[in-house]
């Protein structure tokens, strides 16, 4: 049975009755099959499921589509059940944020800054601080992030460790529809013909893992992946296709490394990032 609460008095009565490893998943709602792979992922190594199920505003710039963003809380809690939550935690807006729009925020230095944070100025500020309000509320042992967000995954996991906050963060590999689209909660704004444009990103992709996968060098991979992107269907306009390492460091030249693109589709931005391996340098 998944029970719901609303309130920070609610959640803290609800965690105390808790015994054992609890792990978090903290959404946005919209939860889609993708949102299931991360329940289930918790499912396994936590005696208990955690979700959170929060619309936060503070991750939004003043252009972007806080407004239109899908709130389907029926449907969430479906969908927590048949992944076997244990606690969904769906605050509002004051229940969050008591006090209006908080003064502290949490900073993520240069890698906020880069990516996802120079396309939009301000989000990870908003990203990390109500993940840490969310861990100090829940105080899980384990939670579990999506790999599609990558930078985000890799934030979290500074904070936590720079902060030192007792909680392992796990990522959990990108869920994927059969012709490579990642899933998206954002997905649904695409028309059929946007869609079809949207196959770019997911094209560069497996066009750089393949010439990885065939000893390129990091230019040649990042050249393949640019002309696999150019090359699908017209309607995707291209934001930033990099490769840098796991961390998120620039310029990698062998070994593990991270393949990262963002695109506009429409009105819609998409984002998606595989990881590859570059072979030595001879």
């Amino acid at each position: 049975m998944t029970e719901l609460v609303r309130t920070r008095e609610e959640l803290a009565k609800a965690c105390a009755a808790l015994t054992g490893t609890v792990g978090v998943v903290m959404t946005m709602g919209a939860l889609h099959s993708g949102h299931e792979t991360l329940l289930r992922a918790a499912r396994e190594r936590a005696d208990h499921v955690l979700v959170t199920i929060f619309v936060n505003p503070l991750q939004f710039g003043p252009n972007e589509d806080f407004d239109r963003y899908p709130r389907t809380l029926a449907t969430d809690l479906e969908a927590c059940r048949r992944a076997g939550a244990d606690l969904v935690f769906a605050p509002d807006r004051e229940e969050m944020y008591p006090d209006g729009e908080p003064r502290v925020r949490v900073n993520p230095g240069l890698l906020g800054e880069d990516l996802e944070g120079l396309s939009r100025p301000g989000f990870f500020h908003g990203v990390l601080t109500v993940v840490l309000k969310l861990f100090q509320l829940t105080r899980p042992d384990l939670a579990f992030f999506g790999e599609k967000d990558y930078q985000q995954l890799t934030l979290v996991r500074r904070m936590a460790r720079d902060f030192d906050v007792p909680v392992e963060v796990v990522g959990v590999p990108t869920v994927r529809e059969p012709d490579g689209l990642a899933l998206s909660s954002r997905n649904r704004y695409l028309s059929a013909q946007e869609r079809e444009a949207a196959l770019s990103l997911s094209a560069a992709l497996r066009a750089g893992v393949d010439a990885a996968d065939r000893g390129l060098d990091a230019g040649a991979v990042l050249a393949e992946a640019h002309r696999a992107f150019g090359s699908g269907a017209a309607g995707a306009r291209l934001d930033y296709l990099v490769l840098t390492d796991p961390d998120l460091e620039p310029g990698p030249v062998a070994g593990p490394a991270r393949l990262l693109v963002a695109a506009w589709v429409g009105a819609t931005r998409l984002i998606d990032n595989a990881a590859i391996r570059l072979a030595p340098r001879s």
